[in-house]
């Protein structure tokens, strides 16, 4: 894959937390439709730039992973955008199947509704 973006950008400008990570929420580029939230390091938001796939840093097993690639559910970068503070990441991104891990469209597909928590989707056929 091309390089998407030109990389003028210095992703040390952004602020990172005191474990070196910044919070980055993944939205649909078509719906609008918030898909889920994950972590990213300078080098995770490097490696989404500078190939389009987008790369998050897992704190569990401390390592890159790259959103589909073993699920073949990819994450392509249409926009990477941060907030005012420069201390949460926006990636709009074109989704191939199932954004969560459960293999729902959306991690947030519980919701709470007159106090009780309520399912919002099943997981995807496949």
């Amino acid at each position: 894959m091309q390089k998407v973006f030109d990389m003028n950008f210095d992703p040390s400008s952004l602020k990172y937390n005191e474990a070196g990570l910044i919070p980055a929420i993944a939205q649909d580029h078509e719906s609008g439709e918030v898909l889920m939230m994950a972590w990213m390091n300078i080098e995770a938001v490097q490696k989404t730039l500078e190939t389009g796939r987008v790369t998050y840093w897992s704190r569990s097993r401390k390592s890159f992973w790259i959103k589909g690639e073993t699920s073949g559910h990819i994450q392509e970068l249409v926009d990477f955008r941060f907030d005012c503070d420069r201390d949460c990441l926006l990636v709009v991104i074109k989704q191939t199947g199932a954004a969560c891990h459960t293999n729902r469209r959306s991690c947030f597909y519980t919701a709470v509704r007159d106090g009780t928590e309520e399912e919002l989707m099943e997981p995807m056929e496949g």
